[in-house]
């Protein structure tokens, strides 16, 4: 076994460039690259694209733009190939790749992962409440996928068989990179520190740049995006590992960058909850140990719940909208009269037909004077909801037929043709035991011996939650500075909640953002976006704090008419918040 695994992630979302490929396997010492395909809406994408054609279900793009042109090199260098391209149709996919293979004549062995998919029993589940606001399970009929998070131990299991390729349907983002260290080190389900660290690493690169330099605060310091560098981490025996990128690249590997990573898309850092372990990220440290190297260390890990989270995509009715411009003075108040005019004509049509009004409309303006005077510039989006396409094939009509009866200074993109109505899929998610499950692992079809462990079902005991200390003014001259100046920040999303990572610029800032930034505070500042709980979270190990919001955006997803139906905004708006702080706190800094 090696002291050493270099582990590349490839890609971060089905749709990315596929550009990674060779840029990683020209890592010396590359033993693995993992690539991450799937979201939620992706799963009810690849589901309909099953139902039109038995061979289709997975992320054609892995086959064709990712691994065909790079077989040769894959077989030379003997890199591990760890995908869940497979989506809702992973033996699909593992053929299509075979053909290819032998296409090339190579002797790439492909293994794939099964068992996730739970659609053909989902009548078993009726009775499951959804896990977040307990509301009762979709009807059957209106279901689209349904998927369990498989974890890293059936991977493992494929890689120590012999497997070069393995292709999963839905499991746990950071899963793949902890099978690479689970199977290279030999790390047992009993480790939960160590595996702790493997998902940690995972988590890291699940999103490909966004840990070297994409989506920074400091974006200029990434340099040329159109180069940047993918992320490699070097993980070792004992759990701890160093976060890189590839020598001659752009982008960025600091604390910052990779502090930014870690805080992504997650809630309490205590419990970061996954199929193999519970995730203690609180105490992680972060240290920068050259150019674009940062040592990362302190990850805990409790026994995992037993249970496992199952994402169903269901249709929701259907949707639709159009993005519109004005100018001129007055142009905001154009657009919403515009807006307001369209939506009074539709809804007087439906109730002439006797046909309900729409179950959610949303007007969304941007933009403003692009100078000192009172000209403006005014994006206008406006969308609606409805149970039935034709309401909604009514309203896209309308928006665009009512043209010439608008206030001036309407404009808009022509030759993409009028939208059409889309269906909403939703998401509901939901806890079954992981006994349930029935995994199997082939290896070029014939069956890898793997005998899951099911740990007991047992409610996890939480650490004890710490708070930074509270600051102390002490008749110091206080002054107000923009969040941005004191931090860096991230948000992401989890279906209908958004989270919104801040890392101190430095510690003294720490105790001051955390007065400074109350539930009360943040709600104030996303007023118009939260319909829920906020609760905050510190992270003592990086000097960060991590705020959770709680139906934060419309239904998050496809399920949303919002611009930014994922608050990947949310963090921007918050960083223009001001906070209270002794000035000059810290030795030649400038306010």
């Amino acid at each position: 076994m090696e002291d050493v695994l270099r582990i590349g992630g490839a890609c971060g979302f089905w749709g990315e460039s596929p550009q990674a490929t060779a840029q990683l396997l020209a890592v010396p010492g590359l033993d693995a690259l993992v690539y991450d395909y799937l979201a939620e809406i992706t799963m009810s994408i690849l589901a309909r694209a099953r139902q039109k054609d038995a061979t289709l279900g997975y992320a054609t793009d892995f086959v064709t733009q990712a691994m065909v042109p790079n077989l040769a090199r894959i077989a030379e260098t003997g890199v591990k190939i760890l995908s869940n391209a497979g989506g809702v149709n992973p033996m699909a996919c593992a053929d299509a790749l075979r053909a290819e293979i032998a296409r090339a004549g190579l002797a790439l062995k492909v293994a794939v992962v099964e068992g996730d998919d739970l659609l053909p029993r989902i009548g078993d589940y009726a009775g499951c409440p959804e896990m977040f606001s307990g509301a009762p399970m979709p009807a059957a009929d209106r279901i689209v996928s349904a998927n369990a998070y498989l974890g890293a131990a059936p991977v493992a299991a494929a890689l120590r068989a012999g497997a070069d390729i393995v292709i999963t349907g839905r499991c746990a983002d950071s899963a793949l990179t902890l099978a690479a260290a689970m199977a290279g080190f030999g790390w047992q389900a009993e480790e939960v520190d160590l595996l702790a660290a493997g998902s940690l690493a995972g988590h890291l690169i699940e999103c490909g740049p966004q840990a070297s330099g994409g989506n920074f605060t400091d974006w200029r310091q990434a340099g040329d995006i159109a180069r940047i560098g993918y992320p490699v981490v070097e993980m070792t025996r004992d759990g701890s590992f160093t976060l890189t990128k590839p020598a001659g690249t752009s982008g960025l590997v600091t604390r910052a960058t990779v502090g930014e990573q870690m805080l992504y898309e997650i809630g309490d850092p205590r419990a970061y909850l996954l199929p193999d372990v519970i995730c203690d990220f609180s105490g992680v440290e972060l240290a920068q140990v050259g150019p674009d190297r940062v040592r990362v260390t302190g990850a805990k890990g409790r026994a995992p719940s037993g249970r496992l989270k199952v994402s169903v995509t269901w249709q929701d009715g259907w949707r639709g909208g159009h993005v519109l411009f004005f100018n001129g003075m007055e142009a905001e108040a154009k657009a919403r009269a515009y807006a307001g005019a369209v939506l009074e004509r539709v809804g007087g049509m439906l109730g002439k037909m006797g046909a309900p009004g729409f179950r959610e409309t949303l007007v969304e303006t941007f933009g403003g004077r692009p100078g000192e005077g009172a000209y403006q510039e005014i994006t206008l989006k406006l969308a609606v909801r409805h149970d039935d396409p034709r309401a909604v094939g009514l309203f896209l009509r309308e928006a665009v037929g009512m043209g010439l009866a608008t206030p001036p200074g309407l404009h808009f993109f022509t030759g993409a043709g009028r939208p059409k109505p889309s269906p909403v899929v939703a998401l509901f998610s939901f806890l079954s035991d992981a006994a349930d499950l029935d995994i199997h692992v082939t290896l070029e079809g014939a069956p890898v011996p793997f005998a899951p462990a099911h740990p007991p079902v047992i409610p996890d005991v939480l650490p004890a939650m710490p708070e930074p200390a509270a600051p102390d003014p002490m008749d110091q001259q206080m002054t107000t500075r923009p969040l941005l100046e004191l931090a860096w920040a991230r948000s992401g999303d989890k279906g209908d909640a958004s989270n919104i990572g801040v890392i101190a610029r430095h510690p003294a800032y720490l105790p001051w953002i955390w007065a400074g930034l109350t539930p009360e505070a943040v709600a104030e500042v996303f007023a118009a976006e939260n319909r829920g709980r906020i609760d905050r979270f510190f992270l003592p190990g990086i000097g960060a704090m991590n705020i959770l919001m709680h139906n934060a955006l419309g239904g998050g997803g496809i399920a949303s008419l919002r611009n930014d139906a994922q608050g990947k905004g949310f963090a921007q708006k918050l960083l223009a918040t001001p906070v209270r702080l002794p000035a000059g706190l810290i030795a030649n800094d400038v306010a």
